[in-house]
């Protein structure tokens, strides 16, 4: 039912000053229904802006508001105070607290969609990194781990048996305790889950119940994520098995991915899941759980929301701290001028660098608006919107800047989002029944309801993520503050930061190879990686192609004794492997009866050229060998050594 005014009182806090455009507050208190609220409008230059308005029911309840106020404000804004008023007023869920069910919909529908891109890439590209006859085969790093973890397990038993030697009374607790930790499957998640570990930490993966070769699980594991992810991104909704698989999958590639899946965003994509685990029911997909009963609905835990707006503000400080701290005298005072080298010497070449007009954009990174995201809602949803307005400066190829995006909806509430998003749209952005709860709530107001063990769970959640998150609180103090970092063994809070040092050239490695060693050689094309100076950078948001990120990243930081994979992968060109290949452009020796017998890899200097051509570039050296030749045998003794 429509809310019907009943009494309309007026308060003034100070003079209205329309000379001077100075603003003029008003409190209003609004009875409907029986029920009192006080309200705020602020008045600038004859035009209302509401900052706070609690629900007053539906159409006609807005049209008697706005009629009373344009006769309370006739001749000082009249015009303006109805449209403001009809456009300000919306109802909300739940009778002034903030609610996210709305939110959290199109939450999971953008981490689905981050999850669809992240598993094609592993789909597409997982054979030829990390498969049976991939650049760094992920059954290496898994035989590493199963031989650290039978080691730890033999000496276990071991300690088992000498303690049997030493008999001695125990307590009731302590041999219950002994049996529970001593028993077959305590054994077994210790051996699997625990000991068998790589630099220290778990390798928490699904492929230990691999047997033999990898490529059918690498494949199995991506086509069941992205089936999952599909139902996720068209229900809108999610449940504690599906995220939890989503979560073990994502972890399955980074603990064999090597360098491959060695970049900050994917711990970022992991912890976003965990966080989100939390968020969803047990085992309910219903996108809003329990409102089909009556009209109360389980109510998102409050602290899991609050753990993420944690984790946005560390992504933000880490960003900007680790620019601030650097000892690239770009990124400050009085140079300022990382940004006008960054379009030109990231991964993959900015399409848009043009559009780098104005050096005002680009003076600080780090965003003081998202220290506000954690303070107030109302301070939520003004910097979100300029939290988006700046994260412009960072390209829309770039896969950080899709992750960091996700988790800033629960910066926006329901009532934000339905003022914002169009009535026809709601279907689309939310689903059917969350269309026809959206209906409702223009009617009957929410009660959020929660259980015992719901509230329990989330708080046994903050607190561990509080004390995990202390050590990056730490770091993001420190002077020497870690890039991007993990301080716990599951890796479930971490670090983040990104380009704390620009370069100022673009360097780029040039692959050829030749059958005879005075040539010709022919050089091999990547699909993003600038090459051909001819060729224009592509648009490839949000895929990713993982091994020319690498072999920039290889450019950047010194000779080939610090990617040795490369080793690998050059041997694999020669080899001619199918899997590897196919991750270039072209082969150029396609079509050819004998393949190449010699290989190099040459450094050039790229810049943007001022002809009709996209690239300019000068050869600077040799990078591997830097004198010689290299063969197909002399590569596989330098991996064998």
């Amino acid at each position: 039912m429509n809310a019907v005014l009943t009494v309309v009182v007026l308060f003034w806090s100070q003079d209205y000053s329309p000379e001077a455009f100075v603003p003029s507050s008003r409190l209003i208190r609004l009875t409907a229904n029986g029920k009192t609220r006080t309200h705020v409008v602020n008045v600038v230059n004859n035009n209302v802006n509401i900052n706070t308005l609690s629900s007053l029911g539906g159409s006609s309840s807005i049209r008697q508001v706005a009629a009373t106020m344009n006769h309370i404000f006739e001749g000082a804004g009249a015009a303006a105070v109805a449209p403001a008023l009809a456009r300000e007023i919306i109802p909300h869920p739940s009778g002034g607290t903030p609610t996210y069910y709305l939110a959290r919909i199109l939450f999971l529908r953008l981490l689905a969609f981050v999850y669809i891109a992240a598993l094609s890439t592993a789909k597409f590209q997982n054979k030829g990194l990390i498969g049976d006859a991939g650049i760094l085969p992920a059954r290496v790093p898994l035989s590493e781990a199963r031989s650290r973890g039978d080691e730890r397990m033999r000496r276990r038993r071991q300690w088992l048996e000498r303690r049997k030697e030493y008999r001695s009374p125990v307590s009731f607790a302590t041999m219950c305790r002994r049996t529970i930790l001593d028993s077959r499957a305590a054994d077994a998640f210790r051996e699997y889950f625990w000991y068998r570990t790589i630099a220290g930490r778990p390798l928490v993966t699904l492929f230990w119940f691999s047997k033999g070769k990898l490529n059918g699980w690498l494949d199995g594991l991506a086509s069941a994520g992205l089936l999952l992810s599909a139902i996720m991104l068209v229900t809108g909704s999610s449940n504690v098995p599906l995220l939890l698989s989503l979560w073990l999958i994502q972890r399955s590639f980074m603990s064999v991915g090597g360098a491959f899946y060695g970049y900050g965003w994917e711990p970022q994509l992991a912890e976003l899941t965990w966080h989100a685990l939390f968020l969803v029911p047990l085992w309910s997909m219903d996108p809003l759980f329990g409102w089909a009963e009556n009209q109360s609905v389980y109510a998102i835990p409050t602290l899991v929301i609050w753990a993420i707006r944690f984790f946005i503000l560390k992504i933000m400080l880490g960003a900007g701290l680790i620019k601030i701290k650097s000892s690239d005298p770009k990124w400050k005072y009085p140079k300022f001028s990382s940004m006008e080298y960054f379009y030109e010497t990231q991964a993959s070449g900015y399409q848009l660098y043009f559009l780098n007009v104005s050096q005002l954009t680009h003076v600080s990174s780090l965003q003081l608006p998202a220290i506000g995201s954690v303070l107030t809602d109302h301070a939520v949803q003004g910097n979100e919107t300029d939290r988006g307005n700046n994260s412009n400066s960072v390209p829309a190829d770039s896969n950080p800047q899709w992750q960091s995006e996700v988790p800033s909806i629960f910066c926006l509430d329901d009532r934000f989002l339905l003022r914002r998003i169009p009535r026809f749209f709601h279907r689309i952005a939310f689903g059917t029944k969350a269309a026809a709860f959206v209906k409702n709530l223009e009617t009957s107001p929410l009660s959020p309801r929660s259980t015992f063990v719901r509230r329990t769970v989330s708080m046994t959640f903050f607190a561990l993520m509080a004390k995990l998150n202390v050590n990056v609180v730490r770091n993001l103090l420190s002077r020497r503050q870690l890039m991007n970092a993990s301080f716990d063994p599951l890796r479930l809070a971490n670090s983040y930061g990104a380009f704390g040092v620009v370069s100022e050239e673009r360097h780029e490695l040039i692959i050829s190879s030749a059958q005879d060693v005075t040539g010709p050689w022919r050089e091999y094309e990547f699909k993003i990686k600038p090459g051909n100076v001819a060729r224009t950078p592509r648009f490839i948001s949000p895929y990713h192609h993982r091994l020319d990120w690498q072999m920039w990243i290889s450019s950047q930081i010194g000779g080939i004794e610090r990617s040795p994979w490369m080793y690998s992968f050059l041997l694999k060109l020669l080899k001619q492997e199918e899997d590897v290949v196919s991750l270039l452009a072209s082969d150029p020796w396609s079509g050819d009866k004998i393949g190449p017998k010699y290989i190099q890899v040459e450094k050039f200097r790229y810049k943007f050229a001022k002809t009709d051509r996209y690239w300019e570039r000068e050869k600077t050296g040799r990078y591997f060998p830097r004198q010689g030749i290299v063969t197909a045998d002399m590569l596989a003794s330098l991996i064998n050594d």
